[in-house]
């Protein structure tokens, strides 16, 4: 069992940057492929970004060249960096793992969740 927590969201205004954190307990975290998704009010979860054990990255191209997803796998966290922040980059952000380690942006591949972080980013 993996258990995910998220942290590093708030309320900035457009154009700011923030650093969302995902802790994760589990003794071979290097192997999972980690995600960040996101829900918006009223919409469907959405795929962010991914990385994989070996460090191989996707990301949606909505989001691409704003943000930056990273681990380190000595203190078990993955990080999403953004930058440029849109107010519609508003939504709760999700964490997400999925062992053995592939990077997918398909939501079905993860097994465990966090709970989620909000992100507002006012105009």
């Amino acid at each position: 069992q993996v258990q995910l927590v998220e942290s590093g969201g708030g309320l900035v205004q457009a154009g700011d940057s923030l650093r969302l954190s995902c802790a994760a307990s589990g003794r071979t975290f290097s192997t999972y492929a980690m995600a960040w998704f996101r829900q918006a009010p009223g919409k469907e979860r959405e795929f962010v970004s991914t990385i994989s054990g070996s460090r191989r990255t996707l990301y949606a191209d909505s989001v691409k060249g704003r943000f930056t997803i990273s681990r380190d796998n000595a203190k078990n966290t993955v990080y999403l960096q953004m930058n440029s922040l849109k107010p519609e980059d508003t939504a709760v952000y999700y964490c997400a793992a999925s062992p053995p380690g592939l990077a997918d942006a398909r939501a079905y591949k993860y097994d465990y969740w966090g709970q989620g972080t909000q992100v507002t980013v006012s105009s």
